[in-house]
């Protein structure tokens, strides 16, 4: 099962040096059942977009995390891309969420989708109202938009030590 798991250059870091992604609380994301049926139309690859967006707003919740305990986090969405076995359907919690076995090996990796420097302000600002917006708040909401409009850059596996070192 292809599965996007939300992350942050601090979880980049750790990818590198260990060789495996640790997920938070083993959630990721990917196209599930409830997902597909949730909408009325759309291809597998609109769906697998749509769930990717999904982690893409999880990293938001990771970054505000970070923030508050770090001064020096950089606003950048990350998420990476897998093919795993084992991942667990948690409808529970949302449609596209999955509970994972356990870490990812590097060489599950499919792709890394990290934000451009050009998207910082507008994660920074998204990542301190992600809560506000999925409580309906307006304002909170226009924020995120702001984010979400920037596009996540796509990387190769094997570009990650070159991406971190670029940071």
């Amino acid at each position: 099962m292809r599965v996007y798991v939300p992350a942050t250059v601090v979880m980049l870091r750790a990818l590198n040096a260990d060789g495996e992604l640790s997920a938070i609380g083993n959630t990721a994301f990917a196209l599930t059942p409830a997902l597909r049926e949730s909408y009325a139309t759309g291809g597998d690859e609109e769906l697998e977009y749509a769930a990717m967006l999904d982690a893409a707003r999880a990293s938001l919740r990771l970054l505000n995390t970070e923030l508050m305990s770090e001064s020096d986090t950089l606003m950048r969405r990350a998420v990476v891309s897998a093919d795993v076995d084992g991942a667990l359907l948690r409808p529970d919690l949302d449609y596209s969420v999955v509970k994972l076995a356990g870490p990812i090996p590097l060489k599950a990796i499919a792709a890394i989708h990290f934000d451009t420097e050009e998207a910082e302000g507008a994660v920074q600002a998204a990542a301190a109202v992600v809560d506000a917006a999925d409580l309906g708040d307006p304002d909170a909401e226009f924020t995120l938009g702001d984010a979400e409009d920037h596009d996540l850059a796509w990387y190769a596996p094997q570009e990650l030590p070159f991406l971190l070192e670029l940071m």
